[in-house]
């Protein structure tokens, strides 16, 4: 601050010297004001996690902060952590009290790094300074953010619900006359894929070791707590606290997928399997329809690739705060850096920078508008910045994805539970034992390695040791007490 006002009455001295002098020369005062303008000029530092510092980051930057500091007045230094660097990073920046003025979380820490103080209240900021931004995201999705009624972070819109999909290779299905798009529901799927495995004879359903955890996430509020064994039903009005694994439609599905295993017809390897890209004939993921062609059909060899929406669309304080971004509670600066991240979420020419790099080099624009890639390296991760309805379109990319996923997030069905926050700081331990619990036992419940029947009773015992009861009390009795 002081440093500040030096420059600033540096500036008065000089202007004044100037008026004496008998006004001087328009060059001077032309230098005065340039002074004065960049004196003005905020340098913010934002913290993301991704493949690292971009190797032409300097020449990003001149793109870039000319163009910031026209618009708002700001320049950007990025720091771009490796995703294998990234939890210690993250340790050592809101543990030491490191300065920065904006950094990426999602809803794994969010909660923590309010009650630690790393976060500032912005709940009255928004709307003034951030006003194109705070309109253009939808009021459950605010909802979603608050913590003791206030909003701590701002959300990137995107996929910001849940929408899971079957996942098919077209080419392979009309082979055997399947009718992917009549195929909504395990027990129509173990046919079409029982027919293919008899065809080709290996197994048409690729599973890594997350198998069908899909289920429990399509279903139940997991309460920002990650632990999948504790949930409440989205559209339960009651909001009681349960076992989703113990639930009677997860396990009936379960019981399908278990079959299915038995009989071939899933990977034999899916329990410690990867989610690395391969060919294969069916799986499920989550996202939109349109990221079968622009995403999972090239990246696991699949030429004629569709996707088929498998139950409702949900959202959910997990859900929305899968990317958030947050400004230090000591910035000096708060103001700017929300207007950062308002030009972000607004500015396609800015949105455009972040997710795809430099413009000449990373990225070009066709005569019609559209975005032609020039390389796939750069090192930002798009997710982690604002939302993705700004981003131009690609050239190759024949329909505008982004209006799906748009129309999805504005469809979902909100969780009875949005806007809840569990307050664990009783139940760490109890979590901790519980997550042990989960860790030891999922990969062979969700993939059908096991009888899901009789599994759910051994991780039933094991968690009621582990102080699942105690968790389950805790929640409900905040629940009950926040209706």
């Amino acid at each position: 601050m002081k440093k500040r006002q030096v420059v600033a009455l540096g500036l008065v001295a000089a202007m004044s010297m100037g008026l004496l002098a008998g006004c001087g020369s328009d060059g001077k005062k032309e230098e005065a004001k340039k002074g004065e303008s960049s004196s003005d000029v905020v340098t913010l530092k934002w913290i993301q996690v991704g493949n690292g510092m971009p190797k032409n980051y300097d020449e990003w930057l001149k793109q870039i902060n000319p163009y910031l500091e026209e618009k708002i007045g700001v320049n950007v230094e990025m720091e771009i952590v490796p995703w294998g660097d990234w939890d210690n990073r993250r340790s050592v920046i809101t543990n030491s009290g490191e300065y920065f003025d904006i950094l990426f979380t999602d809803q794994t820490r969010y909660n923590a790094e309010i009650a630690n103080g790393s976060l500032m209240d912005l709940t009255e900021m928004l709307p003034k300074e951030a006003a194109g931004l705070y309109e253009m995201i939808p009021e459950d999705y605010w909802t979603a953010m608050k913590v003791d009624g206030k909003i701590y972070g701002v959300p990137s819109y995107k996929d910001s619900s849940l929408t899971e999909y079957f996942v098919w290779d077209q080419d392979m299905a009309d082979k055997y006359s399947i009718d992917v798009n009549a195929i909504t529901d395990f027990n129509s799927l173990y046919d079409a894929l029982k027919t293919i495995k008899e065809g080709e004879g290996t197994a048409p359903y690729y599973m890594s070791k997350n198998g069908a955890n899909f289920l429990v996430n399509l279903g139940f509020d997991d309460l920002s707590a990650s632990l999948p064994v504790l949930g409440v039903k989205y559209t339960d009005e009651s909001k009681t606290v349960v076992n989703p694994l113990a639930d009677e439609d997860v396990l009936a599905n379960l019981d399908i997928i278990h079959k299915m295993y038995k009989e071939g017809l899933i990977n034999g390897d899916a329990p410690t399997a990867d989610d690395s890209n391969k060919y294969r004939t069916f799986f499920t993921a989550q996202g939109w329809s349109g990221a079968a062609t622009t995403t999972w059909g090239p990246n696991n060899g699949i030429n004629n690739c569709v996707a088929v929406k498998y139950g409702d669309t949900v959202v959910s304080n997990t859900t929305v705060r899968g990317s958030i971004n947050g400004i230090y509670s000591g910035c000096k600066n708060p103001e700017k850096a929300l207007q950062l991240l308002n030009l972000v979420n607004t500015d396609s020419k800015v949105r455009d920078l972040f997710y795809y790099g430099v413009e000449g080099s990373d990225f070009e624009y066709t005569d019609d508008g559209k975005v032609n890639r020039l390389t796939t390296d750069w090192g930002m991760a798009g997710y982690t910045q604002g939302t993705f309805f700004n981003v131009t379109q690609q050239a190759i990319e024949t329909f505008n994805q982004w209006d799906e996923v748009k129309e999805l997030n504005e469809n979902a069905t909100p969780s009875v539970l949005l806007g809840f926050n569990l307050d664990t700081s009783k139940i760490e331990t109890e979590l901790a034992n519980c997550r042990a619990v989960y860790e030891k036992y999922y990969s062979e419940f969700f993939t059908g390695a096991q009888d899901p029947r009789e599994l759910i009773k051994t991780i039933e015992k094991e968690l009621e040791t582990a102080g699942w009861e105690t968790i389950r009390a805790e929640a409900q009795k905040q629940i009950d007490a926040a209706k």
